[in-house]
Order: structure tokens, then C-alpha cells, then sequence
């Protein structure tokens, strides 16, 4: 999630930096990835007062001295017409690179007999506009040699949030700006662009359908979109956006495209809503309607490609054809263009399932859907488009004429318990009920006070609040997770012993650790084949859409990834789940730890520049340790079984083979060396009940009972 930092300090002046912000916001909000100064190429400029200046004869060259901070007058000749004794312009030193210049290098120099060691700079220099023709005049009271970015509004500054997906109210500028706001005390307000809108007519209500201003919207899938809301805007002038929403969508990387479609990406990434504007005078009927598409129905998206659908994907259509996908992207034939005169302005709720079953069989991913899928505030979407439509009116001329709603309003959220005993058992420290009431009541709840505890109404952004350990943990992050006690405290022991396995998988980890390996967790997706390996219906990636049969699967990709970005010294091992076809659909899983290694068998030394590579032989002896450490006390033996495939030992314990040795094949550049993989199953293990210290359970074995063959 890209935030702008004068985007959010617009919705809550804080008075602090942009570095301040992110790690407060890092520490109580959601993890900074990173921040991207937008104009760090003005850091060089500051600001320059001219003190003297006089016309060269016979040119329109002025020669000047400007004060630039230093204590030194900088001698500069400047070509342009507007230089005023007094007056303060941006100021490049020598050795500043001109953005606006093709990166020229400013540089000492003699002109017309006189020496120029520096430059006054047009806006069209600093990168700032078009304006070429004179020098930009700096009406501020800032002294002379302050930066440039302290005083011109372009020194923005992107925040990278990673947002989970368990707080889709993060994803907009308001989201974070909340955030912002209950953490630094400063008020939340509207930004000066959405104050003093034009007025807009109340909204039209209807059960499925609505008219007005002769415009009719309608649902007819209520459970693909159970809201449906639109905005008639007439006698609009499609063309530039402002220079304010220009720089509020640069702040966040998206590009401006017009001042009708701007509003709609401002509406998506400043508020959250999600919103599409059509050309009225292309849809047929003047109608809207969500329905479900219609086998092989086409449609071409503005990305301009031709798209055929189905009876799964919930469509935008008018009163004959499909005009977009809803909650994903709109079509091309109802695209705003120059000539578009009359706009359809359209925002809706949509089933998060729907969004992402349209979304994945057209082949897409957008901002929009992104968003759908992962939950927007239901409640919020009649204010927002009212928001929008008043501001295109402002942007780009027209009226309002009419406002649409149609559907169902979401019900208000549960209500939650919260008792501050619980509070205290689950942080380690009791929090004050004061600071309860407040730290919640600055992000949006509602607390009732009741006895030892207050019934919570979440509001309408939050759905991710269901459970009384929801709100502790929003209550622990505002307080801040570093000012929470870190030591252990007694509670009762608990009775019921270790799982079997749990033990097993410790000392197995415990001895390859001890063997030097780097224990990795990746997920247990992989490429696969339909005819050995089990599909998942869903997958997090289409090109890992199975199960993995073995541990070594993943393991060979993550050392693929390695040797990708050229490092060949790998030694890695998992502990983890392997799948297999079973009964009635459901895949069988069991219990495996595997170890991959190739590359130096030891860090370089002085000693040793060039130490041996891994063999075989390391990965027997690996195998070795690992198997003593699952199976102790059984008779462990490697037998040898090479074959064709890479396996070069079985792993026995008694007369069951719970593994093997291999040698693998991989995807791998000439340089790497080769790469050897173990793999042991480590279930079924034993479950009996551990008896206490000193003895064994009544009729327990003295060792966990052999797996199968994995």
C-alpha cells in the first residue's frame, strides 16, 4: 500500500516528517517496507535572494549577486526578464544537476565577460510545469539558503505499508490517516479539496430498481451485488485534471489520465470506494444493471483486450450488452473520452467471492478488485459516491442531476464483549480503563461501560473484529507491543503431555541445525502434475496450483531461487506436511522432514579458500543423523538402492523403509555443484500417553512405531 505523505497530512495536519510517521506508523500499524522521496532531485536547490542586479550592455543578460545562505554572494548571469532586486528565487549551486535540463551539470563559467557560478531556475527547470520563459519568483518568508523542498509543496514523500489482509481498512489514504490521527493526537479531517463541494440532489432509494434523471439502475443478482448506487453528471468538460489531484495521484504512483477518471482513482485510493465512470451517451437505454454475464457473452475491457465470459462472472451491463466486469475493470466501448459530455457515475458493493471468481477467470488483477475481495466499508458507499460526483462537478463543470441508490444497507456489526481481567491475562500488565476507552475510541469504536468491561461496537471499516481477542490485540499495538512486559510469568502447568510428533520433529530439527542446516518454511505449493499430485480448487498462485508429494519438491525451488540470484552454497531442510490422493476428494497427509545441500561443505578460511564441495557421502552421513534423532533406539540402517530417478540409499529402521538419499535435478546454471536431498517420514508416530519421568508407560514401546514408506 504506496501513501502519500502530504496526501495524509492533509487529512491530519501532524506537524511531523514523513520518516517520523513511518516508523510510528511501522510500530503500531503495519510494517514499513520503505519510502520513496518523490522529488529527491531538488534537494540540491535552495532558496537565493538577489541583492544586486544589472543589465549587460547589448544582451538581455543580467548580471547578479545572490545571497544563498553562505555568507558569501554567489556571482550569477541570468537570461531571463524577470529578475527583481530583493526578490527570491530557486537557486542551483555549482555542480547541481537541472532536472528540467536533461540533466545538465551546472558548472563555473565566464558569459560576456563576466563569471556565473550558479543559476536561477524557471519552473520548467525544476521539473515543476511549463513555464519557461522567467525565473520562478519563491513568495516566502524563508531565509535564503533554505532547501527548495522546505518551501515549494513537491517534497512528498511515499510510505510502502505491507497491509495484511486481514485490514482492508488500511487501504486508502482515510484508513491510514485514521491510524495517523489516534496516534499523534491530531484531529482527522476532510482534505481541502472535498470542502465546499457543489450541493448535490438526494438520492433516489429502490428495492432492485431505481429512476431518475433519466437513468435507470437495476440489480438482478442481489447476492453478487447486494448494493448498487450511480450519479447522472451532465455537461461536463472531460480534459487535464488540477494540479492538486495530479500531484495527490503522483504522490501514490498512479499516473493521471483526466479529470473524470482522476475523481475515480482519487475515490479508490483516498477513500477506499472502489468506483467507475461510463460515457452516458453509450449505453443503451440509459440503464445499468448487475447481473450475472451470459454464456459466451463478449466483452473488450479497456485494456483493450476481447474477453468472453461466463455465467460465473458478475458483469456491468446496459440494456443489451456487458459494459464491464464488475468490482475489476470496465469496458472499452463506455470509456470517458475528450468527447464525452455526460457521465454515469457507478459505485456498488459486491460479494468478495463473486470478485474473485470474475477476476481470476478473466485473467486480472486491479486496484478495484484488490480491494473487493478483501473487504471495503459496505456502509460508506452512497457518502463516497456523493463525494466523487460533487467533485467531478468541480473539476471538470456540469451538474449533478440525479443520485441512484439501490439495495440493501449492510447491517451494523456485531457487538463484541471485552473485559479488561481478559485484557490483562492475554498482554501481561493490566491496561488502565481510561486509556482503554481511549486508545479504542480513537480509531472508531464505540465503548458501553459494564461491569469488569465494556460491550465494543466496532465500526463499519473494521470487519476484521469479531472476537474479544481482536480488540486486545488493537488495543496491545496502540499501546505499542515495546512497552508490553517481555519476561516469562508462572501460569498453572498444563497436564497433557507433548504430542508424540511435536517431540519427534524437535529433536530431528535440533540435530540438522547442529549439522549446520538453515531451516526454511515455505508453503506446500508447488507446479505439479494433475496425475500425481492433488489440485488445490483455490490456489494462492497459478503456477503452483497443487500439493506437494514431497518435501524435497520444495526444497529444490527454493535452491533454484538461490542459484538464480547466484548463490550456490546451499543447505537447507523442512519439517513439514506431504499430500496424496485419498478417498472422497480430501488428500491424505502425512509428516515428512527433508534436507537439501550443495555447494562448499564449510565457509571459506584462510586456511581453506576453496573448501570441498558437499557428496553424497555428506548427504548419507545427514541422513544418518537425522533418522538416529526420529527413531531412537531403532536399528537405523542406509541400504544402498541406487536406480535411475537419483536415489542412492534407502533408509531402514529395522525392516521398514522410512526415507532415502538422492541426488537431485535441478534447474541450474553450468557453475553449481550437485545437489544432494534426504527425506525422512516422520508419521504416523507412536501417540501412547508419555508416562512421568523414570518410567514408561503400561504397555508403551521403546521406540515410536516404524512409518510407512514415504
Amino acid at each position: 500500500m504506496n501513501v502519500s505523505h502530504e496526501w495524509l497530512r492533509a487529512f491530519v495536519p501532524h506537524g511531523r516528517t514523513a520518516a517520523e510517521i513511518g516508523r510510528l506508523l511501522s510500530t503500531h500499524v503495519a510494517t514499513l517496507e520503505g519510502t520513496t522521496a518523490l522529488r529527491a532531485d531538488l534537494a540540491p536547490f535552495v532558496v537565493g535572494q538577489v541583492v544586486h542586479t544589472e543589465r549587460i550592455p547589448e544582451t538581455r543578460l543580467s548580471f547578479n549577486r545572490v545571497d544563498d545562505g553562505s555568507g558569501t554572494l554567489l556571482e550569477v548571469v541570468c537570461g531571463a526578464p524577470n529578475v527583481e532586486l530583493g526578490a527570491k528565487y530557486p537557486l542551483a549551486r555549482v555542480g547541481t544537476v537541472v532536472p528540467g535540463k536533461g540533466g545538465m551539470v551546472i558548472e563555473r563559467r565566464k558569459i560576456r565577460g563576466f563569471t556565473s557560478a550558479g543559476m536561477l531556475c524557471s519552473a520548467a527547470e525544476l521539473g515543476l510545469g511549463a513555464d519557461a520563459d522567467g525565473i520562478l519568483r519563491l513568495d516566502t518568508e524563508a531565509a535564503p539558503g533554505t532547501a527548495i523542498l522546505d518551501v515549494l509543496p513537491t517534497g512528498d514523500v511515499r510510505l510502502e505499508l505491507d497491509v495484511l489482509a486481514n485490514r482492508p481498512d488500511l487501504l486508502s489514504q482515510l484508513g491510514v490517516a485514521r491510524e495517523a490521527a489516534a496516534l499523534t493526537g491530531a484531529p482527522l479531517q476532510l482534505p481541502p479539496e472535498l470542502r465546499d463541494l457543489p450541493a448535490v440532489p438526494a438520492a433516489v432509494r429502490g428495492a432492485r430498481e431505481a429512476s431518475a434523471g433519466g437513468v435507470t439502475i437495476r440489480i438482478d443478482d442481489a447476492d453478487g451485488c447486494p448494493r448498487f448506487t450511480a450519479a447522472v453528471i451532465r455537461g461536463v468538460t472531460v480534459g487535464p485534471s488540477p494540479e492538486w489531484l495530479v500531484q495527490r495521484l503522483a504522490g501514490i504512483g498512479a499516473r493521471s489520465i483526466n479529470n473524470v477518471v482522476d475523481v475515480t482513482n482519487y475515490l479508490l485510493h483516498g477513500l477506499g470506494q472502489p468506483a467507475h465512470a461510463y460515457d452516458l451517451a453509450t449505453l443503451a437505454g440509459a440503464t445499468l444493471v448487475a447481473r450475472r454475464a451470459r454464456a459466451g457473452e463478449a466483452l473488450t475491457t479497456l485494456d483493450g483486450q476481447a474477453r468472453t465470459l461466463d455465467d460465473a462472472t458478475l458483469v456491468i451491463a446496459d440494456a443489451e450488452r456487458a459494459q464491464g466486469i464488475g468490482g475489476v475493470m470496465g469496458g472499452h466501448e463506455s470509456e470517458v473520452t475528450g468527447r464525452t459530455r455526460d457521465v454515469l457515475l457507478e459505485a456498488a458493493n459486491f460479494d468478495p467471492r463473486v470478485i474473485r471468481t470474475g477476476r481470476r477467470r478473466a485473467g486480472l488483477s486491479t486496484d478495484a478488485s484488490y480491494r473487493f475481495e478483501r473487504g471495503i466499508d459496505r456502509a460508506a458507499t452512497l457518502e463516497r459516491l456523493l463525494q466523487a460526483a460533487a467533485l467531478i462537478a468541480a473539476v471538470a463543470g456540469g451538474r449533478v442531476e440525479a443520485v441512484l441508490d439501490v439495495g440493501d444497507a449492510p447491517p451494523p456489526p456485531a457487538p463484541v464483549r471485552l473485559r479488561a481481567a481478559r485484557i490483562a491475562r492475554l498482554l501481561g500488565a493490566p491496561v488502565a480503563d481510561a486509556d482503554v476507552e481511549r486508545l479504542l475510541g480513537a480509531i472508531g469504536f464505540v465503548l458501553t461501560r459494564e461491569d469488569g468491561g465494556w460491550t465494543v461496537q466496532p465500526p463499519t471499516w473494521r470487519q476484521d473484529v469479531t472476537r474479544e481477542v481482536d480488540l486486545i490485540e488493537d488495543v496491545a499495538r496502540l499501546v505499542g507491543f515495546d512497552a508490553l512486559p517481555d519476561e516469562l510469568r508462572p501460569f498453572r502447568a498444563g497436564a497433557v503431555p507433548d504430542d508424540p510428533q511435536h517431540l519427534t520433529t524437535r529433536r530431528v530439527r535440533d540435530a540438522l541445525v547442529a549439522a549446520g542446516l538453515l531451516e526454511t518454511k515455505p508453503l506446500p505449493f508447488v507446479r505439479g502434475d494433475d496425475a500425481t499430485h492433488v489440485r488445490v480448487g483455490n490456489p494462492l498462485a497459478d503456477d503452483e496450483p497443487h500439493l506437494r508429494t514431497r518435501v524435497l519438491e520444495s526444497l529444490a525451488q527454493r535452491a533454484e531461487y538461490n542459484l538464480s540470484r547466484m548463490q550456490g552454497n546451499v543447505r537447507l531442510f523442512e519439517a513439514g506436511g506431504v499430500f496424496a490422493p485419498g478417498a472422497h476428494g480430501l488428500p491424505v497427509e502425512r509428516w515428512h522432514v527433508a534436507a537439501l545441500v550443495m555447494g562448499d561443505r564449510r565457509p571459506p578460511h584462510f586456511t581453506e579458500p576453496k573448501p570441498p564441495a558437499f557428496d553424497a557421502w555428506d548427504a548419507k552421513a545427514i541422513a544418518e543423523s537425522a533418522a538416529a534423532a526420529a527413531f531412537p533406539g531403532g536399528a537405523v540402517a542406509l541400504v544402498p538402492a541406487p536406480d535411475e530417478s537419483g536415489r542412492l540409499w534407502e533408509v531402514r529402521v529395522g525392516d521398514d523403509v522410512v526415507g532415502e538419499v538422492r541426488q537431485l535435478t535441478l534447474d541450474a546454471p553450468p557453475w553449481a555443484s550437485p545437489a544432494f536431498g534426504v527425506e525422512l517420514s516422520l508419521s504416523p508416530v507412536d501417540a501412547t500417553p508419555v508416562a512421568p519421568a523414570g518410567r514408561r508407560a503400561e504397555g508403551a514401546p521403546s521406540r515410536p512405531a516404524a512409518p510407512a514408506r514415504p
